[in-house]
């Protein structure tokens, strides 16, 4: 136990939790939108045990990774056609084009869902109709997904599971206490609801981007790195996600309070 609390313990965990709050945020989105969609009797403990259950089969999945990773990093596959596709596949490479690929596919069936509504209490009502369990099953799924980035990413500071695992558990009771706020400032403010959906398909394609160096980076093999028809399959940085959210964000608030200005115009009017 005293080798656990040592400087260097501390200040992975420290940066550990922080990571896990910034990857964690579109994670607690998702959350919030989709516990929307059980009977509203059952939306917090739909969202309570989708957290619970996640959050230990992600501590479940780090333990796995750990004693994985290294039987996973060699690619079990290397495309080598020039001019069309080259580069290693591993399991870390699938993971992340399967669930770029599922987070788009969420994101633009939800959007695809909304600009067909024509009554927001028909869509309240088509929301309270989806089986609780059918949703929290959602929740655990799309949590699993959402923890490879988090979990390969933690993996790149410390192997030290206890630290690991202390992180991811912290991170799951931020998002406890969070949760219910987060859902009730979208219930009301519902043009946010779809600004986190455009949020999510960035993350889908952030995730796509992150297969392409994958097998190059377990490796440190730039060779095995995708590219389709010559170009690099390359991952957008951190810096470039946060900013585009930021920019929506923006955009949206500019938008919010044009709207507003706007109404009042017309409302003074008549």
């Amino acid at each position: 136990m005293a080798d656990l609390l040592t400087l260097e313990n501390l200040g992975n965990l420290l940066m550990l939790c922080f990571l896990q709050a910034v990857l964690g945020f579109d994670n607690l989105l998702y959350i919030s939108i989709e516990s929307q969609r059980a009977p509203v009797a059952h939306q917090k403990a739909v969202r309570f045990w989708g957290i619970i259950i996640a959050v230990a089969l992600r501590v479940v999945l780090l333990f796995t990774m750990i004693r994985l990773i290294d039987a996973m990093a060699e690619p079990f596959f290397v495309f080598n056609t020039p001019g069309i596709i080259e580069g290693g596949v591993n399991f870390a490479t699938c993971v992340f084009i399967l669930g770029g690929v599922f987070i788009i596919y969420t994101a633009v069936k939800e959007i695809g869902h909304m600009l067909t509504i024509h009554d927001l209490d028909a869509d309240v009502e088509h929301k309270s109709g989806k089986s609780a369990v059918k949703v929290v099953m959602l929740i655990v799924l799309m949590n699993l997904i959402f923890s490879f980035d988090s979990v390969l990413s933690a993996l790149a500071i410390t192997d030290v599971f206890p630290i690991l695992a202390t992180a991811i558990l912290l991170s799951g009771l931020a998002m406890l206490v969070l949760a219910d706020g987060v859902t009730r400032f979208l219930e009301k403010n519902r043009m946010y609801e779809v600004l986190g959906l455009f949020i999510l398909l960035i993350v889908g394609v952030v995730l796509l981007g992150e297969a392409g160096v994958a097998a190059s980076h377990a490796m440190h093999d730039d060779s095995l790195a995708l590219k389709f028809f010559g170009y690099d399959l390359v991952p957008m940085s951190k810096t470039t996600f946060y900013f585009s959210v930021v920019v929506l964000f923006v955009v949206e608030i500019i938008q919010s309070g044009y709207r507003r200005k706007l109404d009042a115009e017309r409302g003074a009017h008549h």
